[in-house]
């Protein structure tokens, strides 16, 4: 583990492809995961579907927090020690990205155990809706801990170089929550239904199991670092975790806010433009992992070379992961928009919803690549610790989506014009952080 790993002198394209594909089977199993929760729920009643709608965006915030914010700090700090050579640093800074993620864990459990209450009735929940949001919540955050462990041991390990392990993990991880939120949630032969806490706690079961597999992985000899409880701790260590990993953070409650946004501007024109919407907005949680898995894979790349003073192929592993990035996620919102219906029918035979979904698909679909171009280069930035520029690209978008949804609402535009919003929206993002990268220093 010296300037010399591979990670530094393997040929780009092949490297990225090669560590991304076991990150693809795993982020889209994680991804639905969230298909087959809501399935569930859905068997439970409408009262429980509304609640469980209120409890996603939190659930959502604390995995991108944990697993992308967060987890890429890590990577990125683990992987440019690593360049350098420095391995006694790389396994210091094990111990504390364990340190970081159990705080941050326990506090979110605080909030939620404490002001789940007040949020969720902020958030727009009530009466039967927000009791049943407030079951599955106490359950799921009172797991936050092992969802933390998890995806900071994923992290660290991607970091030092290797997708496999973290991939294969999550993957299992994936298939235990469906299992077991499934069996407890609906209940199976002798076990009864436990409802919304069942399907909540099939979660915490399988990250509980995840988190305890990293954990004796790390600690045998057959990771390329290792958790060690005696390494010094170092305030400058914490700062090179938290100076990427909190720049980060801001990007994904930048996400989180514009989707709670759009929701609550889209619902203004009726029930079936908001399922429309909702159609659009599952395919993209399919289609983001993709992003994920490539961008994760560049961040020890990128940080490897940045550690070993290889700036350039920092930057070349950035474009390249973007490009394939943007070649894959681009070619499927290309067929989605020539051919929409056949994602809208998967989930629908209303014909006034597959009208908006395919007024969705036929603006935001051609825009896909340049989102997927814009968010690769963010997982990039990540592993250089040059995260200013993608985040004030995240902010144009926000604010986009924002203020011009406003307009259009004060207008009296129809659904169609906010679906041309958010592409615009998207189209953005990626132009400015590509200009943000092609602009930026990052040998400084």
């Amino acid at each position: 583990m010296t300037a010399h790993h591979p990670l530094t002198s393997a040929p780009i394209f092949p490297t990225i492809w090669r560590l991304s594909v076991p990150n693809m089977f795993a982020m889209v199993a994680t991804a639905l995961v969230s298909i087959a929760e809501t399935s569930y729920v859905g068997k439970l009643g409408l009262t429980p579907l509304a609640g469980m709608a209120l409890v996603f965006p939190l659930i959502m915030l604390q995995q991108m927090l944990s697993a992308g914010s967060m987890g890429g700090g890590i990577s990125s700090a683990i992987s440019r020690a690593i360049g350098s050579g420095n391995t006694a640093k790389a396994n210091a800074l094990v111990w504390h990205a364990v340190i970081i993620s159990l705080v941050l864990g326990l506090f979110l459990s605080l909030v939620i155990l404490l002001w789940g209450r007040p949020i969720f009735e902020l958030i727009g929940g009530k009466d039967d809706a927000l009791e049943q949001a407030l079951i599955y919540a106490h359950v799921a955050f009172l797991g936050s801990l092992s969802i933390w462990l998890t995806n900071a041991f994923a992290s660290v390990i991607r970091g030092s170089g290797d997708m496999k392990t973290p991939s294969v993990t999550l993957l299992l991880v994936a298939v235990a929550q469906v299992v077991l939120g499934g069996v407890l949630g609906l209940g199976l032969g002798p076990i009864p239904s436990f409802g919304m806490a069942g399907v909540a706690l099939g979660q915490v079961l399988a990250f509980t199991w995840g988190a305890v597999y990293l954990f004796v992985y790390l600690r045998s000899g057959k990771s390329r670092v290792r958790l060690n409880f005696t390494a010094t701790v170092h305030r400058s260590y914490f700062g090179e975790i938290l100076k990427v990993g909190g720049i980060a953070s801001i990007s994904s409650l930048q996400t989180v806010l514009t989707i709670l946004i759009l929701t609550r501007i889209v619902a203004g024109f009726g029930p079936e433009a908001l399922a429309g919407y909702g159609i659009g907005t599952r395919l993209e949680f399919l289609l983001i992992p993709i992003t994920f898995a490539i961008g994760v894979a560049c961040v020890p790349m990128v940080g490897m070379a940045m550690g070993a003073g290889l700036v350039q192929r920092a930057r070349q592993v950035a474009w390249t992961g973007a490009g394939l990035s943007a070649a894959i996620v681009g070619l499927i919102g290309a067929v989605v928009a020539f051919f929409p219906d056949q994602w809208s029918r998967l989930f629908t035979t209303n014909l006034q919803v597959i009208d908006y979904a395919q007024s969705y698909f036929l603006w935001v679909g051609p825009s896909y690549a340049f989102f997927a171009f814009g968010l690769c280069l963010y997982f990039a930035s990540q592993g250089a610790g040059k995260l200013v520029g993608p985040v004030l690209a995240g902010t144009l978008r926000l604010v986009m989506v924002a203020v011009g949804g406003v307009i259009l609402v004060r207008q009296g535009a129809d659904a169609a014009s906010m679906f041309a919003l958010i592409s615009v929206a998207m189209l953005c993002y990626g132009v400015v952080t590509a200009l943000f990268m092609y602009l930026g220093r990052w040998g400084d």
